[in-house]
């Protein structure tokens, strides 16, 4: 079984470096023109099954990669939910915010973000929500965010570093992850 993880294009949000997860942000300009040209020159994987978090920028990106083809939404695939910092950048908004830094103390990975959630929590939703996807062993392609792209392939494949974020996916661009049953076996990137 091949399962194909997709992170969405470009939003204002990505452009802007804001912390956004939980906000359902459209594609910007430049990040429908970035998915139409790659999906002009490359060719993604096809799959049985498709899904998105059901996320405005999944939907979007869906589209413009696929066109109108059936597929599941699964809420449980959505990016990390970041609270009262959601559409706050660093600079300038959150630098200076008692309750950003004493967030990005310690263990970032549990902390939790006050009024929204950790990236483990994060992990352990999106984990639950592939594990059926899984356990299905037909291919399917999903189109769901960043955070959780690189949480998932942490999981199955642990980087020596420990940092998440070396799995983090370009827009438009992810990884093609082979199982045998449940077993993760090898991993190629996309787009």
């Amino acid at each position: 079984m091949k399962l194909t993880l997709i992170r969405h294009g470009i939003t204002e949000g990505n452009a802007k470096h804001l912390y956004y997860g939980a906000t359902d942000l459209p594609l910007s300009k430049e990040g429908i023109e970035m998915l139409k040209a790659a999906a002009l020159c490359y060719d993604y994987p096809v799959a049985k099954h498709y899904c998105t978090s059901g996320m405005l920028r999944a939907e979007q990106t869906l589209q413009i990669i696929y066109g109108d083809i059936p597929h599941a939404q699964i809420s449980d695939l959505r990016e990390m939910d970041f609270g009262v910092f959601e559409m706050r950048g660093f600079y300038g908004d959150l630098e200076h915010d008692a309750a950003f830094r004493l967030w990005c103390q310690g263990d970032v990975e549990e902390n939790v973000c006050p009024g929204g959630e950790s990236a483990r929590q994060m992990a352990d939703r999106a984990l639950r929500a592939i594990t059926p996807i899984i356990e299905r062993e037909e291919d399917t392609v999903c189109i769901t965010h960043g955070g959780v792209i690189a949480r998932l392939m942490m999981q199955w494949f642990p980087d020596d570093s420990g940092n998440p974020y070396c799995f983090t996916p370009d827009a438009g661009s992810g990884y093609q992850i082979v199982f045998q049953g449940t077993t993760p076996l090898s991993f190629r990137s996309i787009g």
